[in-house]
């Protein structure tokens, strides 16, 4: 994670994120970059077989919450 701001919510992101692909075969990363310019942070969401997805987080819709990410990886990557 990286230009996201607050280093406690950056903490809880990264287990928020951990945990929802925790049960996930194969190996799975995901980066978020987030924007000096907006209240953007850009996802991408790496997987096996040349799994690839990105999403953009909208701060003022409550996308950098947590649980709101949580939710966002349930729907985009597959069980």
């Amino acid at each position: 994670m990286q230009n996201t701001g607050d280093p406690g919510l950056q903490r809880e992101v990264a287990a928020t994120i951990e945990h929802a692909l925790a049960d996930r075969s194969g190996d799975w990363r995901v980066s978020i970059i987030g924007s000096q310019a907006n209240d953007q942070w850009e996802m991408k969401i790496f997987g096996p077989n040349a799994f690839e997805r990105s999403y953009t987080l909208e701060g003022s819709s409550g996308e950098h919450r947590p649980e709101m990410i949580r939710v966002l990886l349930g729907k985009l990557v597959p069980r």
